[in-house]
């Protein structure tokens, strides 16, 4: 049976739907904007409104004062030259004061205001980037950094701009058009009144319109700027596979792909401008043009004078000017608010990994780690870890392996509590983790993985990472544990060597040596090696494995290994097999045995003696 069709959905019903999802964005910022702790910024506030009142004054006597010098110009009589001159002149002055005035009161609105939208803007983007930080591995390992970087980029920029207008634009306007219509009134009736009111409902009713329209070619943009943006970013961070691939043609293809989208949906949004105008500029110019005819009626007929003329069209046109812009002004208000609300979601996203309420640190007095009766899956039906359960002495040496897919690195995951178990429990030190804060947890272990990823930063920064506020001195002790100072030595710049994107300047080797130091600054009771030497050639690995065996003393080290040979020497071995333990033992023992772990060594010692036997031929 084929699906049944979905109803057409209502516009109106979406542009309601959007609307109030906007106005409760707006809603959710207005603490950011008037915060209760800050009484100098809502102080601020206050006097920049005070100032746009005062500037909206200033601007509505602007035309009687312009209205009184045509009216004094064009006065007849004995003697009315002379004195239509000083009182023409007295008003043309009183209009150039009121000009700058207002000018004045504008830019002294800016100033006090400014320190408001930044700090409301600084504060709203610290809450977003505290709360990525907080979310869970799965979130980041679904999402594109790319588009998550948008996000916040597009929301920071528009907050600015969004208060703006609807502070010292939106807002004032309607102060206006309700002054205007109080002035029409009583200088000129009702007619003028309901005829301006006609227009400027008219006004908005095409504009909002259009800009509806406009706004969601500005959605399909923002979308396929992030696509574009994603693929260039993707590409450019694995700009090594790349080239093994000899895939540049791809990767120009897929990004000007994208590009050339985006560039078609950003024709159709500047096209559609030159519409919004000539529309609202048929509809203003309608009202003006009948407003003056209309003076001119009452002028012929003795109840108005020339100067009633310029009163008409000096408020008329005050009025419009930012009218002219409601366009551009709704679409950024609208995209503000759908900027911000995307910032909202991100805050919003559910955190899986969350403390319990008051919970207490981890003090770990014996440093033993333990999986008691763990199952775990990333995703619903297929489980990773089923019921494992082992001990880590402290002060011992465990190494966990089996086949790819057998949950190995799942453990470290598990033991960092980027995920919680479904069922069981961990514990460290005795304690269950998930009955402790993940601060002091991530405090007691220390990591070396298999790719170490190093920031864009020097030598020391990376280093010095492993614990905040650590000196040159502990920097200096932990690359000389690390054996890492003969590269230091060799480098001019030493610890103020640049190490590049992820760390690209650094041999795989050199690499493993920072992150290595940076454990040691961190100096945890707990160490964790996830295949910390795969990805290293053989002599490399020796002098790593060497490095690693000497900083393992004293701690209680967990060993995730694929190369059986560098974790023969283990205290314990497990043995891992789709999820379950199912050996466990030291090197001798499970050789002695004969089952899966015998079997992977034997497998690995046929592999390294055909490497030998292709090596000796070669040569």
């Amino acid at each position: 049976m084929p699906p049944e069709t979905a109803p057409a959905a209502d516009p109106l019903k979406k542009t309601r739907a959007r609307d109030v999802e906007g106005w409760a964005t707006l809603r959710r910022f207005l603490p950011y904007l008037w915060p209760r702790d800050n009484p100098g910024l809502r102080t601020r506030i206050v006097i920049a409104m005070a100032l746009v009142l005062a500037a909206k004054a200033v601007t509505l006597a602007l035309p009687f004062a312009y209205k009184g010098a045509v009216d004094a110009m064009s006065a007849s009589g004995a003697g009315s030259a002379r004195d239509g001159m000083t009182v023409a002149l007295a008003l043309v002055a009183a209009y150039a004061l009121g000009r700058f005035t207002s000018v004045a009161f504008d830019n002294l609105r800016n100033i006090a205001f400014e320190r408001v939208g930044q700090i409301a803007t600084l504060h709203l983007a610290e809450d977003v980037f505290h709360r990525l930080h907080r979310l869970s591995l799965r979130f980041h390992l679904a999402r594109r950094t790319g588009e998550v970087t948008k996000i916040i980029e597009r929301g920071t920029k528009s907050i600015d701009q969004m208060l703006y207008f609807l502070l010292f634009n939106i807002a004032p306007t309607i102060v206006e058009l309700i002054a205007v219509g109080i002035i029409f009134y009583i200088n000129f009736g009702i007619e003028l009144v309901a005829a301006t009111a006609i227009t400027v409902v008219l006004y908005v009713y095409v504009t909002r319109a259009i800009t509806e329209w406009r706004t969601k070619l500005r959605r399909e943009m923002n979308d396929l700027d992030g696509k574009a943006l994603h693929r260039a970013v993707d590409s450019l961070l694995n700009y090594e596979t790349v080239k093994y691939f000899g895939a540049e043609k791809r990767e120009e293809a897929r990004y000007s792909h994208a590009a050339r989208a985006y560039a078609e949906a950003a024709v159709k949004s500047e096209n559609s401008v030159g519409l919004l105008n000539m529309a609202q500029s048929v509809i203003t110019n309608a009202l003006v043009g009948a407003a003056m005819a209309y003076t001119v009626w009452g002028w012929s007929t003795g109840s108005l004078t020339v100067g009633d003329l310029v009163l008409v069209n000096s408020l008329l046109i005050q009025l419009f000017r930012p009218l002219d812009v409601l366009g551009w002004v709704y679409r950024t208000i609208r995209q503000g608010l759908i900027d911000m609300g995307e910032m909202f979601r991100l805050i919003d996203t559910e955190i899986e990994v969350k403390d319990k309420p008051g919970a207490p640190a981890l003090i770990v007095k014996r440093p033993t780690v333990v999986f008691d009766n763990v199952t775990f899956g990333y995703d619903p039906g297929r489980t990773i870890l089923n019921g494992l359960s082992f001990e880590v002495p402290a002060g011992s040496t465990t190494a966990i392996v089996g086949p790819s897919g057998a949950g190995k690195s799942t453990i470290g995951r598990l033991l960092f509590r980027f995920y919680d178990p479904l069922l069981g429990r961990v514990l460290v030190g005795g304690e269950d983790i998930a009955e402790v804060t993940q601060e002091s947890v991530r405090a007691a272990i220390g990591i070396v993985p298999q790719d170490s990823v190093l920031f864009n930063e020097d030598l020391a920064y990376n280093i010095a990472y492993g614990a905040e506020g650590a000196d040159m001195a502990m920097v200096e002790q932990a690359a000389r544990d690390a054996a890492l100072m003969p590269l230091v030595d060799r480098l001019p710049e030493r610890f103020a060597t640049m190490v590049g994107e992820r760390g690209l300047k650094l041999s795989g080797g050199e690499k493993q040596r920072v992150a290595i130091a940076r454990t040691l600054v961190k100096n945890p009771p707990i160490l964790l090696l996830d295949e910390a030497t795969s990805a290293l050639d053989t002599r490399t690995e020796q002098e790593i494995l060497a490095t690693l065996r000497r900083i393992a003393k004293g701690r209680t080290t967990i060993a995730i290994a694929h190369r059986l040979s560098t974790i023969a020497d283990a205290d314990n071995i497990l043995v891992l097999d789709h999820g379950r333990l199912v050996e466990s033992g030291d090197h001798a023992g499970l050789i002695a045995r004969g089952g899966l772990y015998a079997e992977m060594w034997n497998r690995q010692a046929s592999e390294r003696r055909d490497d030998d036997l292709e090596a000796e031929a070669a040569e």
